[in-house]
């Protein structure tokens, strides 16, 4: 409880780290050129669409109270106060689906409530955006984000689980609605009469389908055999907002004779209508709401205020995960201050607010982020085999390899290369401290590779830019409004079976269905290391007690009024897993059941490809390192889950891996 004693101590040192810095984040990626345009459009696109999605899944809940454009500009205002005034440049701020569902709460509840109603929705959500931002100001004033930590795995995981089966919810209610009238249609308009609304129907199944299946394929363009890398590579950053404007254009390819308004498209109204004007001065109807409500207010806000900093701070740790090599320091105590500030500022002004999303804050530090020259690694390895030959000692070989990348690393430093290759040394040191066993011996070609330091790009430029072209399409929403809103439906099941691969809790359930003489083809593959760790009775029970509870919080979002209590279940979940979990699990079972890193095993048999080219077919020492079609970004694809986060590789399976059961696995001879 020392952090409570001190007050604004969080705060300040994020503050003075931050601003000694501050210059050379503007310096850096104005120094960068046109160079830093492929990020910015990479996360723009990442960022505009399911902000987009939101929009219009706020529009039909919420009566058209809130729609695209709210959506547009609250994220759009967000970010540039967050990369000009934040601390952590990389965090990318937006509208997320936990803002969507609060706010669906709040606005069946006001319309329900007598003394508020829906022209006293906003202002009553204004008051609860105050609350909030107070609870959010308090947190990093008492510098909480020093619990974070106690945010494990498991909740992480059933947080991100809940999200993905609501974005499915969410596909599946709109494709049904396209079967049906809007509660704003005219009954009697030819569009609505019963063949036209099946035929909508059905377009919408085509077309929600359509963008589903491509986006997914596109989304893995990267590890196609066909085509250059570079192709690939634009397949894989821009392949889904293309396949938005390919089955948009194909929307207008139905015949003439169709009525107007077939397949359904997205509404929205113009910024400059006064159905959205008349946001800016929601403030002044926020005395027209009674103290009781005001107060009220406050039961809601304790929700919210729980979400975003759990969002918010998650969103933020793994923007900067220790395996990037950040140079420059955190900020999550000053981040929530300024979450606080402009959660408040949304509230006044009608907008629903903006935090830090997932999977967008990892994947824009992924879009930055540059894997050492091959070259440098050619360099390293003759060096270390050079001094092999010599007989050297494992300090000189990593005094030798560590001179090579000093010399060819035009940006290293005398203080941070040791950093940088930190793991590096600790792998070489391996083999002096433990001589003679073949295990830890030092491999030049295994271990160089793969411990070859990730570098980022660290500024705010991109940021900036990304957050300026959201405030752009604002304007754009005449262009936006021709997206068929059945397009969104399928996007929405995009993001839920895209955020799948990489959460363990999804893993482990499909592992339950595999057959005892079957799940040696799990350990063929690359595959988690809890696989190899933990006996599977204990993988069924964690994942057992984990299904049970992620239906409790799935359960609770269906009650009408209380479901706005939905966050309360994560909540306990850290007292949980602090003190029942232990008592029933072994303390090791339970560190790799619920480990703070994703950590991933290598298939024995065949090729596993990480960092390390292992097992590849790759030219000679004297070939140009060139020959090889592979590019950062494909490299990186490949050790990072779906969510950003990077997987800690072992090198081989098996070998270095403490197995707790041996006979866990039944192999195809011993059948």
């Amino acid at each position: 409880m020392e952090y409570i004693k001190s007050p604004f101590r969080g705060i300040a040192r994020d503050v003075q780290g931050r601003a000694s810095c501050y210059k050379q984040d503007w310096v850096t990626g104005l120094r960068s050129g046109i160079g830093i345009l492929a990020p910015t459009t990479y996360i723009f696109f990442a960022s505009a669409l399911p902000v987009i999605a939101f929009g219009e899944q706020l529009n039909r809940d919420t009566d058209g109270r809130l729609s695209t454009v709210e959506t547009l500009a609250s994220t759009a205002i967000c970010g540039i106060i967050h990369s000009i005034l934040g601390g952590q440049p990389l965090l990318i701020l937006g509208v997320a689906e936990p803002t969507v569902i609060m706010y669906t709460y709040l606005y069946n509840f006001a319309k329900r409530t007598e003394g508020l109603g829906q022209e006293l929705f906003l202002a009553w959500a204004g008051w609860v955006c105050v609350w909030t931002s107070l609870l959010l100001i308090l947190l990093s004033i008492f510098n909480a984000c020093a619990i974070i930590n106690r945010f494990t795995r498991i909740a992480g995981e059933l947080f991100g689980m809940l999200i993905a089966v609501l974005f499915i919810q969410e596909a599946i209610k709109g494709l049904v609605s396209e079967f049906e009238i809007p509660n704003d249609g005219q009954p009697n308009s030819e569009k609505y009469q019963f063949q036209w609304l099946f035929a909508n129907g059905l377009l919408a199944i085509i077309f929600s389908f359509g963008l589903l299946s491509t986006a997914l394929k596109s989304r893995r363009a990267r590890s196609w055999w066909y085509g250059t890398g570079r192709l690939r590579s634009f397949i894989a950053d821009y392949g889904v907002p293309l396949m938005v404007l390919v089955w948009t254009a194909l929307s207008f390819s139905v015949p003439r004779k169709v009525p107007s308004g077939i397949p359904r498209r997205l509404f929205s109204p113009m910024p400059w209508e006064s159905s959205s004007l008349y946001h800016w001065n929601v403030i002044k109807d926020m005395g027209k709401v009674s103290p009781a409500y005001i107060f009220a207010a406050f039961i809601p806000a304790l929700m919210v205020a729980g979400l975003y900093f759990f969002d918010h701070s998650v969103a933020s740790q793994l923007a900067q995960q220790k395996e990037f090599n950040l140079r420059k320091p955190s900020s999550y105590h000053y981040d929530i201050l300024v979450l606080g500030i402009m959660t408040l500022l949304c509230g006044l002004i009608g907008l629903p607010p903006s935090n830090g999303v997932l999977p967008q804050s990892p994947m824009h530090t992924k879009s930055l982020a540059v894997l050492r020259k091959q070259l440098i690694r050619k360099k390293m390895v003759q060096s270390a085999k050079e001094s092999i030959k010599q007989k050297a000692s494992n300090s000189e070989i990593y005094g030798n390899i560590q001179a090579v990348f000093i010399e060819m690393d035009s940006i290293s430093t005398n203080t941070s290369e040791v950093d940088e290759l930190g793991d590096l040394k600790e792998a070489i040191m391996k083999g002096e401290n433990k001589e003679g066993n073949a295990n830890v011996a030092f491999d030049p070609e295994k271990h160089i590779e793969a411990h070859l330091p990730v570098r980022v790009n660290e500024q705010r430029v991109s940021n900036l830019l990304q957050s300026l072209l959201v405030a752009a399409s604002v304007f754009a929403l005449p262009i936006i409004k021709l997206i068929p809103t059945s397009v969104l439906w399928g996007y929405f099941a995009y993001m839920a079976i895209d955020s799948l691969p990489g959460n363990q809790f999804w893993e482990r359930i499909l592992l339950l269905f595999i057959t005892p003489g079957r799940r040696y083809k799990v350990l063929e593959g690359a595959h988690a290391s809890f696989v190899e760790t933990v006996p599977f009775k204990y993988i069924l029970i964690f994942t057992l007690f984990q299904c049970v509870y992620f239906l409790l919080c799935f359960g609770i979002t269906w009650i009408p009024i209380a479901g706005i209590l939905f966050p309360l279940p994560f909540f306990l979940l850290t007292s949980i897993r602090q003190y029942l979990l232990p008592k029933l699990f072994h303390p090791q079972h339970l560190q790799e059941l619920d480990a703070a890193e994703y950590e991933e095993v290598s298939g024995a048999p065949r090729r596993a490809f990480s960092l390390s080219f292992k097992g590849m077919e790759t030219p000679s020492d004297e070939k140009d390192e060139d020959g090889l079609d592979l590019s950062d970004a494909e490299i990186l694809d490949q050790i990072t889950t779906n969510r950003g986060e990077l997987k800690l590789r072992n090198i081989s399976s098996g070998d270095d891996i403490r197995r707790i059961h041996p006979d866990d696995v039944v192999h195809p001879e011993q059948k």
